[in-house]
């Protein structure tokens, strides 16, 4: 394991508990980011960066299913089930059935 990947693992273990429920998605690669403590200048090109923008792109697939399906915005609706994990940047991925729900107004 690089540094950077240790780094990566420590931000996101003491962020992830920091992080009161987060309702609704984003289409923003920043804020999606902030939900695990890192900035997009953090991101270089190792392994834990590739593995961190594989992610972004599995997550903006399946926000944008979720979307077209419920017909709602991505603030609207919530990915859950296999895909909640990738709600938090940390590099995992999944190929699982995409589970969602509309997040009840304020």
């Amino acid at each position: 394991m690089s540094n950077r990947e240790y780094t990566y693992k420590i931000l996101l273990m003491k962020n992830i508990n920091s992080i009161p429920e987060i309702l609704g998605e984003t289409t923003d690669v920043e804020s999606w980011l902030i939900r695990a403590g890192l900035k997009f200048s953090d991101l270089g090109n190792d392994a834990a960066s590739v593995a961190i923008r594989k992610q972004w792109r599995e997550y903006q697939a399946a926000v944008q299913r979720c979307c077209a399906a419920l017909h709602q915005p991505p603030s609207r609706v919530q990915l859950c089930g296999d895909y909640a994990n990738l709600r938090i940047p940390n590099g995992a991925s999944t190929n699982c059935a995409i589970n969602f729900r509309v997040v009840p107004s304020p």
